[in-house]
């Protein structure tokens, strides 16, 4: 309990200095979000969108380490070896350092943009306060449920890593903080409900058919959001009503190149309900706005556009993921999710199980791009790959311009078909339909009489890599047995991260 005390003296420190910051800038910047409340005039109802764009730019901008963190632990992923981050690698096998400067970076990451969102609600209410007309009263109180989605979402990733954590609803964080640390399923609830009260200003479309904030988020992202929470909360029946609406509406599809849909052309697809935005604009030079994917990339290959750089290897597809992909002949979602290196080839092949290989399995990606051998990793992240052909000409770093998908389409089928698995009632598609489409676009047999294992092996080949899905499904039915995998041992105390030193540290040690 002291330890919670001294966090939470020490977030109303960090959150101070956060709010001190975004009140004090000159003026509102799209590429980091921050404004000065004392330079606005409320009463430019034009204006609004600004602070809007700001809590976009707050969830956009993620630091390199928040996916990492988030998705190292699921037995899909290992992280890279023989690098600089050693606590990294410790995480990965379930051994917690909460010294590690990953850990209190990522608490800071998300706690200061929930900062950022709450004030650009807050500053939009005022927008309304002074709107003189009913156009402006509806597109205030749009943007402010888009913000409270934005905010959704970052609590619920605090809350799957840390489990218990603060609520922060409003820029008063003293009075925020006195109402204390909230539960698990608390935050999973308070998620749900936020959902509900933003979804009736939202815009009833895909977020490709914004044309005011480019893939913003709409109804049916606070829908998916409100899901994801209900499935931590187990709570399957909400699961499928909030999927089901979703799939009802008939406004997605499964974009219908797997390998295509992680790279530019898949970009704003109608399969995808949220993703990030980034850009170079389509310039040789100048102004970017990416996504550091050097963390994903291989610090040796070949690639078609010689130019084109590495990256640090730190986010390794694992051999159990590969074997089990073999095992199913899903090939398609194997060359897309994994980039293969003769050394990790070469591995897979002294199991004898595996001695004769797909000759789909190649070091040569299908665009060309050929990943050698290079000493953190054996395999590569195909889903964080941006081919070096797609690049903009001049534009070198990896995965330039290329957007983050966080939600889409083919996860809203298959947390539906998993809530009829449990026992849940749907309306107008059964498990096995939605189970059949995702494995329809990829080219596998259809299944019958799908069960919640099958629903849970589905996830495993569709959704790798992404997210830590795989992770957060494994806990939340205690498989610890899947977790336990190449040497390692999980057990229930191993499910949460623990709170970062530096959040207890920075306080004297209280004696209650």
């Amino acid at each position: 309990m002291k330890n919670l005390k001294l966090i939470a003296r020490q977030l109303a420190v960090m959150l101070a200095i956060c709010m001190t910051i975004f009140a004090c800038t000159d003026k509102l910047e799209e590429n980091d979000g921050q404004l000065a409340a004392d330079d606005l005039d409320f009463t430019i109802s034009e204006d609004m969108i600004l602070p809007l764009i700001g809590a976009y730019s707050a969830v956009y901008s993620r630091g390199w380490e928040d996916p990492l963190l988030i998705g190292v632990r699921g037995d899909d992923v290992n992280a890279g070896g023989l690098g600089d981050q050693p606590l990294f690698a410790e995480t990965d096998v379930y051994n917690y350092d909460n010294n590690f400067w990953m850990f209190n970076q990522i608490w800071e990451n998300f706690y200061g943009d929930i900062v950022r969102i709450v004030s650009s609600r807050e500053t939009i209410q005022n927008y309304k306060d002074f709107a003189l007309t009913d156009e402006y009263v509806n597109k205030a109180d749009q943007y402010m449920a888009e913000c409270r989605v934005l905010n959704g979402f970052t609590h619920f990733q605090m809350s799957r890593l840390w489990g218990d954590i603060f609520i922060i609803q409003s820029s008063d964080i003293q009075a925020e903080l006195a109402n204390g640390v909230k539960t698990k399923a608390e935050v999973m609830q308070y998620i749900s409900d936020s959902m509900d009260e933003a979804i009736p200003f939202l815009p009833d479309a895909r977020p490709n058919e914004r044309e005011d904030v480019v893939a913003g988020v709409t109804k049916y992202t606070a829908l998916a959001i409100k899901a994801m929470a209900n499935l931590e909360l187990e709570n399957y029946q909400a699961v499928a009503d909030a999927t089901g609406e979703i799939i009802n509406s008939n406004k997605f599809m499964l974009y219908p190149d797997y390998y295509e849909l992680f790279k530019k052309p898949g970009e704003r697809s109608n399969e995808n309900i949220f993703e990030l935005q980034f850009s170079d604009y389509n310039t040789e030079s100048g102004a970017v706005n990416n996504h550091l994917y050097a963390p994903f990339g291989p610090s040796s290959w070949d690639p078609v556009v010689e130019t084109a750089s590495g990256g640090w290897g730190f986010y390794e597809p694992s051999l159990k993921f590969i074997k089990f992909m073999i095992d199913r002949g899903d090939q398609t979602r194997l060359v897309t999710s994994v980039n293969f290196t003769p050394r990790g080839i070469d591995e897979i092949m002294t199991d004898p199980e595996y001695a004769t290989l797909p000759s789909y399995i190649s070091n040569v990606t299908l665009d060309g791009d050929v990943f050698n051998d290079y000493p953190r990793a054996m395999f590569g992240s195909g889903k964080h790959y941006l081919p070096s052909n797609q690049l903009t000409p001049g534009r070198n770093s990896y995965g330039s311009g290329k957007n983050f998908i966080v939600i889409r389409y083919a996860e809203i089928l298959l947390m539906y078909a998993e809530a009829l698995t449990r026992g849940s009632s749907g309306v107008g598609m059964t498990a096995d339909q939605a189970v059949n489409m995702v494995r329809g676009r990829v080219d596998m047999p259809g299944l019958s009489g799908v069960t919640t294992q099958d629903v849970l092996d589905e996830k495993f080949a569709e959704l790798s890599m992404e997210w830590g899905i795989r992770y957060f499904d494994m806990i939340r039915v205690d498989n610890y047995a899947e977790l336990s995998y190449e040497g390692r041992t999980f057990t229930a105390q191993d499910e949460l991260l623990p709170y970062p030193l530096a959040q207890l540290d920075l306080l004297p040690l209280e004696d209650n």
